[in-house]
């Protein structure tokens, strides 16, 4: 007995977890503007945007929940908002806006204008740009989330209801200027009780921001749900956001929004009574208040959401479950060998600090000796790197089809528990850095040496583009990235970054740009576009700087142009 009571407690705190998350569901209406430019990582720019957004969230919660300001002078003068919805606990403003700065700081890394509405407990606003904006209705910039699924109602009488309700809602909030709250301009009200043929509500939430008036909020946010009506029109919600305001309306409840229509279990209203049925129907009796009606619907709503909610994270328990148990088991070509952790730290010497060979972006690498003589390499990736096991998985592959004598050989690997171990055959001359940037090794490198290094990197970078089975770009190529054999013979290594091409493609995108800047071609730099041309000029860099024994960081910019040369 004492244990069904448990079992019955545990799906009691299970179910009330389901309502409390679904009724949090975040939002993120992120936009990162591309067509008002870009900024060199790194530069004044960029420092000054980092420290603006670093110190937002503070300095919006000191000042009741709004604050704008700028730093630094000139074209590297950066101009920041960050706001908070009417009634938010300073922590829990602070807290949505640190999130939206750092989403910026992360998702934005060269666009000089950006905006973030976000928000789980509550709605934030954090906006920069080159530019001053304080009190401009800004409307170029716009960001669309539509649901994927259907209403599945009548169409004709929802689109009334919803139209009625929304610019209502507007016409609300340009009331309020007349009761003299010119500050606030954010609406989320309980007002009218709608019957309509579902069990659910509508939950909507409008907000402008402060310092634009309340005719540009007003055009503002009925431009937002003309533009909803134009793109999303039939969805179960959705989110059109602008710098100078924001709309969102659901088909469940939200932190910071009302129930603002409830959708009845009956038929849309008419003079024509329901049919007698020998079960009473569960319509609700006309002496029941607005309130108790909202209640009952409520609780219904709740069950429903709940067994759905439950049904997700059932099928998402599965997935992320199948996704652990793979890990360990990470699909690798035969021509690799899996190494069992006890041998590599044997190897190593359990990782001696003197048998390190050096360090590299994404953590250490160690010389070892196998049981057979081999002498080995060990890269072992930091805990707490940037390379995660996607990154892993991927060097493991890419590397272990590539068989070339100008490409580091990769022997094994070993994945076992937090350690990510990559076993590479043994390059005693270290990187060709350690010898062209150092004064006194650089003497070693006489012209033929240097010639034959030139010549076999070409190579390498000629079977990676055309003569393997694959086509792949490097992505990452630098001297460090460059090792020398015992006959000083060059061999190309860390894959990490390295990207493998469809047999006719020849250009591809990201949003993350890896590499090493001073390396990257600028139309990678500026807009995440790779091929085969940015291993070319990355290469064309790497040997400038064999020819002449300066880093590219030494060579001369010039105004307006980023060029290489003396």
């Amino acid at each position: 007995m004492a244990e069904k009571s448990y079992e019955t407690v545990l799906c009691f705190f299970f179910f009330f977890i389901i309502i409390i998350s679904f009724s949090t569901i975040s939002v993120s209406a992120q936009v990162c503007e591309n067509t008002t430019g870009i900024f060199i990582p790194n530069s004044p720019y960029d420092n000054n945007r980092r420290l603006i957004l670093s110190t937002l969230a503070s300095n919006v919660t000191a000042h009741d929940g709004y604050f704008n300001s700028s730093m630094g002078l000139g074209p590297d003068r950066v101009y920041a908002m960050g706001m908070c919805a009417p009634g938010a606990e300073p922590n829990v403003c602070s807290q949505c806006i640190e999130t939206a700065s750092d989403g910026l700081l992360q998702n934005c890394p060269n666009q000089v204008d950006a905006f973030s509405w976000s928000g789980n407990e509550t709605l934030c606003l954090v906006r920069y740009t080159n530019r001053s904006f304080s009190g401009l209705l800004v409307m170029e910039s716009l960001g669309a989330i539509a649901s994927n699924a259907d209403t599945k109602l009548n169409q004709t009488y929802f689109d009334s209801v919803w139209t009625k309700l929304m610019f209502g809602m507007i016409s609300n909030i340009s009331s309020s200027s007349s009761a003299g709250n010119s500050r606030s301009k954010y609406y989320a009200d309980e007002d009218d009780v709608v019957q309509l043929s579902d069990f659910r509500n509508i939950s909507a939430l409008m907000q402008c921001t402060p310092d634009v008036s309340f005719e540009d909020c007003d055009v503002c946010l009925r431009t937002n749900v003309i533009n909803y009506q134009t793109c999303c029109r039939r969805k179960q919600g959705g989110v059109i956001s602008r710098p100078s305001c924001f709309f969102r309306w659901e088909l469940y409840p939200f932190i910071g929004a009302s129930d603002l229509i409830y959708l009845q279990p009956s038929t849309p209203p008419s003079l024509t009574p329901s049919p007698v049925s020998k079960e009473p129907s569960p319509t609700v009796p006309s002496h029941v208040s607005k309130k108790d009606t909202r209640i009952s619907g409520g609780v219904i709503a709740a069950i429903v959401v709940a067994v759905v909610v439950a049904l997700i994270l059932i099928t998402l328990g599965v997935v992320i479950f199948k996704k652990r148990k793979q890990k360990q088991e990470i699909e690798i070509p035969t021509e690799s060998i899996q190494f069992d952790l006890n041998t590599i730290e044997a190897a190593t010497n359990n990782f001696f600090e003197r048998n390190k060979l050096g360090e590299g972006g994404f953590g250490e690498v160690y010389k070892g000796m196998l049981m057979n003589g081999t002498e080995v390499a060990v890269k072992r990736l930091s805990k707490t790197s940037g390379q995660g096991e996607v990154e892993f998985k991927n060097e493991v592959i890419v590397v272990a089809k590539l068989q070339h004598r100008n490409l580091v050989r990769l022997l094994g690997f070993s994945l076992q528990g937090e350690e990510k171990l990559l076993v590479y055959e043994f390059v005693p001359n270290k990187s060709l850095n350690y010898f062209l940037f150092d004064p006194k090794k650089r003497t070693q490198l006489d012209w033929a040496v240097r010639r034959n290094i030139i010549w076999g990197i070409t190579r390498g970078i000629l079977y990676l583009h055309q003569d393997s089975r694959f086509k792949i770009i490097h992505r990452d190529l630098k001297a460090s990235n460059i090792l020398l054999d015992a006959d000083m013979n060059p061999k190309i290594a860390d894959f990490g970054m390295a990207r493998i091409f469809g047999i006719n493609q020849t250009v591809a995108n990201t949003s993350k740009v890896v590499g090493t800047f001073g390396y990257m071609p600028p139309e990678y730099v500026a807009n995440g576009q790779f091929s085969t041309k940015s291993d070319v000029y990355s290469f064309g860099v790497l040997i400038l700087e064999i020819i002449s024994g300066k880093k590219n960081s030494s060579f001369y910019q010039m105004e307006g142009l980023d060029t290489l040369g003396e």
